[in-house]
C-alpha cells in the first residue's frame, strides 16, 4: 500500500541531510529537473535522487505519490516558471502570444523534462491558474463559452505539442542534432530540380527556416484565425440587431 502523502510543512525534515540541506518539495523537484537535464529520464530514480540529495530514497515517497507524482510536480514547476512575472495587459491577443511563448520557452529550458511532462495533466495549482488565465482572457475578449473552450483547447495543445516536438532535437547529442539540421543542405538542397521542382525552388528557404521552431508562426496563425472569428461573430450580431 502506498504511503500517505502529508502536507509540506508536516513532512519537512527538521534536521539537515548529510549534505547540510533541508529537504522540501521545491528542492526535490529542482534537483530532479537538473538530473533529467544532465542524464535524461533514464538517469532519474528514487535511489539516484536520494543520493544527490543526501537522503534515504524512501524519504521521497513522503513528498510524492511515487516517481509519477514527482513527474507531475516537475510539469507543474515548468508551468509555474512560465507564469512567473507574467501579468495580463488587457490586450487579449498580446496576452495569449506572450503566455504561449513563455510556456514554450519554459519547457524548452528543460527539454528532457519537456518530453516527460508536456502530455501530462497535473491538476495542480499553477496548471489550474494557467488554464483559468487563458479562459479568462478569451471570455474577456468577447468569445462565447463554446468558442473560448475550443480556442483554449487548440491553444494549449499547440503550445505543449510544439514544446515536446522542439524538445526532441534539444535532447539529442550535439552531433546528432547538427547532423539532422545539416541534411537540409547536404540532401534537400542537392535534389535534382527535374524530379523535385518544388523542393529545389525553395531549398535555400527550407535550409534557413527548418532548423528553427515553427511555433511562433503557428501561434500567430491561431491568433489571427481567432481574431477573424471574433470579428465575424460581432458582424453577425450587429446584422441581427439591425434586422
Amino acid at each position: 500500500m502506498a504511503k500517505d502523502v502529508v502536507p509540506e510543512e508536516a513532512r519537512r525534515r527538521r534536521r539537515p541531510t548529510r549534505q547540510g540541506t533541508v529537504l522540501s518539495e521545491k528542492l526535490i523537484v529542482e534537483t530532479a529537473l537538473r538530473m533529467v537535464r544532465e542524464h535524461g529520464s533514464a538517469g532519474l530514480s528514487a535511489r539516484r535522487l536520494g543520493a544527490a540529495l543526501g537522503a534515504d530514497p524512501s524519504t521521497l515517497y513522503r513528498y510524492f505519490e511515487g516517481m509519477d507524482g514527482l513527474t507531475l510536480a516537475m510539469g507543474e514547476e515548468l508551468i509555474g516558471r512560465a507564469l512567473a512575472g507574467w501579468a495580463p495587459s488587457g490586450r487579449w491577443r498580446d496576452d495569449l502570444r506572450a503566455l504561449g511563448l513563455r510556456i514554450h520557452g519554459a519547457y524548452l529550458a528543460h527539454p528532457q523534462a519537456a518530453l516527460l511532462t508536456a502530455s501530462r495533466v497535473t491538476g495542480r495549482p499553477r496548471e489550474i491558474a494557467a488554464d483559468e488565465a487563458i479562459l479568462g482572457i478569451l471570455r474577456g475578449a468577447g468569445f462565447g463559452d463554446e468558442d473560448a473552450v475550443r480556442i483554449y483547447h487548440a491553444y494549449i495543445d499547440q503550445s505543449l505539442a510544439f514544446a515536446a516536438l522542439d524538445a526532441g532535437p534539444l535532447a539529442l547529442t550535439d552531433k546528432a542534432r547538427a547532423s539532422d539540421e545539416e541534411r537540409w543542405e547536404s540532401t534537400y538542397a542537392r535534389l535534382p530540380a527535374d524530379d523535385y521542382p518544388n523542393i529545389a525552388a525553395t531549398a535555400g528557404l527550407l535550409a534557413a527556416r527548418m532548423p528553427h521552431s515553427a511555433y511562433p508562426v503557428a501561434l500567430e496563425m491561431l491568433l489571427e484565425t481567432a481574431e477573424r472569428q471574433l470579428a465575424d461573430a460581432g458582424d453577425r450580431a450587429g446584422a441581427g440587431a439591425e434586422d
